[in-house]
C-alpha cells in the first residue's frame, strides 16, 4: 500500500525511480496550441517518450515556437515524419489526416489522432492499420469517461445522448451555420443550432465536434448517437453533457472545459494527449 500511495504517474521517472527500458520516438504533426503544448511536455520529460521531430509547413515559424526547448527536434515536412518516429501525434487540420496517419499505421506504428471526425471520411486508414499492424489511438480530448461508455458497449446500450453548449464565439464560422444561413453573432439567449448525429456534425462543425465522434466510436456508433449543439450566451466554457442508458448502468456525465486561446479548443485537449503518452510505459495504468 505504501508503494501505491507514493506512486505518481506524472513523475518524470514514472514514480518510485522507475525508468522505462523502451524509449518511443515521438513525432508531432502540426504545431498549433495543442501541438506546442505536447512538444513542451515531451521536452520536460515523459517516461519512455522522446520528441524527435515535428512536421510543419512553415519551418522558420516552428523554429521560433520551439526555441525554448532543451533539445530541439528535427523540423521537417509532414511527408518526412514516418521514418523518424514510432508514434505520431496528429494536431493538424483534418484535411491532412491521411498524409499524417497513413504512412505510420501502414508500417506497423501508432498514430494518436485528435481529428477523429475525419476518420469517418477516411475509413481506409482503419483498414491500413489492420493490414499493416499499426494502431490508431483516439484520446479522450475534451470529453470524459469514454472508458465507461466502452464498458457499457460490451453489453447493450439502449441510448446515448450528448448536448453541447458553447460560447457563441466558439461556433461562429462553422460550415453548418454558413450553409444554412444561421446567424448567431447577435443572439441574446441560448439557441439550439443543430440536432442530429455526430456523423452529420463532423461535416457541419469540423473544428468543434471531434468529441461527439469519439463518443459515438466508444459507444453505439456515430449514427446511433443523438447530438444537440447550442450556441449559449450564458456559458463561458465548452460544456458537454452525456446521458447513457444501458443494460449494465445508467449514467450522466458533464464536463465544462476552459477554452484555450483558440475558442474552438479546450485546454484539456492537449492534456489528454499527454496523459495518454504517460500511460504507454507506466508500471501502473488506471483507466
Amino acid at each position: 500500500m505504501d508503494q501505491l500511495r507514493q506512486f505518481d504517474p506524472r513523475s518524470r521517472t514514472a514514480g518510485n525511480g522507475y525508468t522505462p527500458k523502451k524509449i518511443h520516438r515521438v513525432a508531432i504533426a502540426g504545431l498549433g496550441l495543442v501541438g506546442s503544448e505536447v512538444a513542451r511536455q515531451l521536452d520536460l520529460g515523459i517516461p519512455g517518450m522522446k520528441l524527435v521531430a515535428v512536421g510543419v509547413r512553415d519551418k522558420a515559424k516552428a523554429e521560433q515556437q520551439l526555441a525554448g526547448l532543451k533539445e530541439m527536434p528535427k523540423i521537417v515536412s509532414i511527408a518526412e515524419l514516418e521514418p523518424l518516429a514510432d508514434i505520431v501525434v496528429e494536431c493538424a487540420p483534418a484535411a491532412l489526416i491521411s498524409d499524417i496517419v497513413g504512412p505510420f499505421v501502414r508500417n506497423g506504428k501508432k498514430a494518436i489522432v485528435l481529428s477523429c471526425g475525419a476518420l469517418l471520411f477516411h475509413p481506409q486508414l482503419i483498414e491500413d492499420a489492420k493490414q499493416g499492424g499499426g494502431q490508431i489511438l483516439v484520446p479522450s480530448g475534451a470529453l470524459l469517461a469514454l472508458d465507461a461508455v466502452s464498458a457499457a458497449a460490451e453489453g447493450k446500450i439502449n441510448s446515448v445522448k450528448m448536448v453541447t453548449r458553447k460560447p457563441v464565439r466558439g461556433l461562429v464560422g462553422a460550415p453548418f451555420l454558413e450553409q444554412n444561413k444561421i446567424t448567431i453573432d447577435d443572439i441574446k439567449e441560448p439557441m439550439r443550432i443543430f440536432n442530429g448525429t455526430p456523423r452529420e456534425a463532423a461535416v457541419g462543425f469540423p473544428a468543434n465536434l471531434n468529441v461527439a465522434v469519439a463518443l459515438g466510436m466508444a459507444g453505439t456508433g456515430v449514427d446511433q448517437t443523438s447530438l444537440e449543439i447550442w450556441a449559449d450566451t450564458t456559458v463561458t466554457r465548452n460544456t458537454h453533457t452525456i446521458e447513457v442508458d444501458s443494460d449494465s448502468a445508467r449514467f450522466t456525465m458533464k464536463i465544462e472545459n476552459i477554452p484555450s486561446a483558440n475558442p474552438k479548443t479546450g485546454l484539456i485537449t492537449a492534456l489528454s494527449v499527454i496523459a495518454m503518452l504517460r500511460r504507454f510505459e507506466s508500471p501502473l495504468r488506471v483507466g
